[in-house]
């Protein structure tokens, strides 16, 4: 088997917000929406389809779980610095400051309006 794409599904109560948040603060562009549904990529990450809470498309036992306890984290080479700057400066909720932790991974995190927590991660001496 060869996987041709990697997809990140989460299930929201707001998708208009989150999808906003993607797609403003991230990057993301819209591939396809609906009523309850939007699907968001970009050509350097994984894809995020996100879908509303209670939502039929799912079997009934995952209706009503929500994106929680899960760090969406995109590993950087460069431009961390960066990049927490420029979020902070367009108003995104940096949740966790830029910081280096012992063993030598530099990171911040922002959090979406229906809180999923995005990870930026840089591995010292990648600057």
């Amino acid at each position: 088997m060869q996987f041709t794409a990697s997809t990140v599904s989460l299930t929201v109560d707001d998708v208009a917000a989150s999808q906003e948040f993607f797609t403003t603060h991230l990057g993301y562009a819209v591939q396809q929406a609906a009523e309850g549904f939007a699907s968001l990529s970009r050509s350097d990450a994984f894809d995020v389809v996100l879908l509303a809470r209670g939502i039929e498309v799912l079997p009934p036992e995952q209706r009503d779980q929500r994106a929680g306890g899960l760090i969406l984290a995109y590993t950087v080479t460069e431009g961390l610095d960066e990049e927490e700057k420029r979020l902070r400066a367009a108003g995104a909720p940096i949740t966790m400051p830029l910081r280096e932790e012992p063993w030598g991974e530099r990171l911040f995190q922002v959090t979406d309006p229906n809180g999923v927590v995005v990870q930026f991660v840089q591995w010292a001496g990648h600057n």
